[in-house]
């Protein structure tokens, strides 16, 4: 039982891997559509990002996808690893793995109309990751704090 459950774990990290890969796919103008129907949702809640930062919502709107994206990366991997691996072990392998998949992912919009790649974006990804790290070890002290495991 445990073996599927381990198993189910890493499909999902490699379906997310896969999302990252789809929305990198994407041409900048299809990019760009995506984050102004997310600013029009956004206003549509009352939230004018537009009204408060102008032009740079847009890029707001991106980096924010880049930083979330790669936060459910690190969230996934992390639980994945927790099968057979050590917190401390877990909490780097998935650092490491979230950051390489970041360099990957520039490296891969090189080669899409209108994209390219910045090693700006690879440390808005590596910095979602590395929230989603910290948020981890404090949930994992607070659990041992308490006498649970994770």
């Amino acid at each position: 039982m445990k073996w599927n459950k381990t198993y189910f774990k890493w499909i999902l990290v490699l379906a997310w891997m896969i999302v990252i890969f789809l929305f990198s796919n994407d041409p900048a103008a299809v990019s760009d559509e995506k984050s102004g129907f997310v600013l029009k949702i956004l206003n549509a809640l009352g939230i004018d990002l537009n009204s408060y930062f102008g032009e740079l919502a847009n890029f707001i709107v991106r980096k924010a996808g880049h930083f979330t994206e790669y936060f459910i990366l690190y969230a996934l991997l992390f639980n994945a690893l927790q099968d057979t691996s050590s917190l401390r072990q877990s909490l780097i392998i998935s650092l490491v793995i979230t950051f390489l998949y970041a360099c990957s992912d520039e490296f891969h919009q090189i080669f899409i109309p209108g994209r390219e790649g910045k090693f700006r974006d690879v440390l808005i990804d590596t910095s979602g990751g590395i929230f989603a790290g910290i948020l981890m070890k404090i949930k994992s002290a607070t659990h041992v704090a308490s006498g649970k495991l994770m």
